[in-house]
């Protein structure tokens, strides 16, 4: 089997090293990341990513939140903006003025999770897909939220998907791709249906299988032993990967690969 698409890196060979040298040093280049989230009973995913994206390296971060948050989101969080909650406290269909504002000003928007299981908010989550253009990158309950909306996802130039094993099952059964994933699969079985899908559709995935963290863009397809799966459920995998990609725009692999490292 010819598997000259794929890539392994290694901590001891990073695979793109011009990525990690190429890093603005100036806030002003580094890009401006608007991160949506939240609902009242949760925000941990949103302050990881804040702490987590700013700390690698995002030139300006603003972060969307519902307004029912205000009075308990740490002050460490200097750039919140907050918009209309629905009664099940996560953003109600009245947030889409906000969230296109933040999509007009950012050249990247993260879909971080703890939004709540709202229908109110999962069609507002897909108005804003429909119109924002810039990059996205959804995460965690993003991804179910917006589950009726996967055809939009797949086909949508400039989105990164970071999934879970289960929620890469459903996207390929909800967009009937022809390829049936199994958790006991082997990795290169899963390393060809990523290589596959991602000709099929200009989407980026990157998914965790058997100890091994895939991204796959354009049908190239990286890996590397990955042991820490709580980074990637508590968000911090997302936002390195937002932050790597606001300086090389036009590189997903290489930039996300390259994001794992650091």
């Amino acid at each position: 089997m010819d598997y000259s698409y794929w890539k392994r890196q290694t901590l001891d060979a990073p695979l793109f090293p011009d990525i990690e040298w190429g890093k603005p040093e100036q806030k002003s280049l580094s890009g401006k990341l608007g991160i949506i989230g939240g609902n009242q009973l949760g925000f941990a995913g949103v302050a990881e990513a804040y702490g987590v994206a700013l700390g690698t390296g995002a030139g300006h971060i603003r972060v969307l939140l519902p307004d029912v948050l205000k009075k308990t989101i740490p002050p460490a969080i200097t750039d919140a903006v907050y918009a209309p909650t629905n009664p099940s406290g996560s953003l109600s269909k009245d947030a889409i003025a906000e969230m296109n504002a933040l999509g007009e000003w950012a050249n990247s928007i993260l879909m971080i999770g703890d939004a709540g299981r709202s229908g109110e908010t999962a069609v507002v989550y897909e108005q804003f897909i429909q119109k924002y253009t810039g990059q996205l990158i959804l995460t965690r309950d993003a991804i179910d939220l917006v589950k009726n909306g996967s055809e939009m996802l797949v086909e949508r130039p400039n989105t990164v998907l970071i999934a879970s094993f289960a929620q890469l099952q459903k996207l390929f059964q909800s967009v009937y791709y022809p390829k049936v994933l199994t958790f006991s699969m082997q990795l290169t079985n899963l390393i060809e249906a990523v290589h596959k899908f991602t000709i099929t559709y200009p989407v980026t995935l990157v998914v965790l299988h058997k100890d091994h963290l895939i991204v796959a863009s354009n049908g190239e397809v990286t890996s590397q032993v990955w042991n820490n799966p709580m980074l990637i459920w508590r968000g911090s995998v997302a936002a390195k990967a937002a932050a790597y990609w606001l300086w090389t725009p036009s590189k997903p692999l290489e930039a996300i690969t390259s994001s794992i490292l650091s």
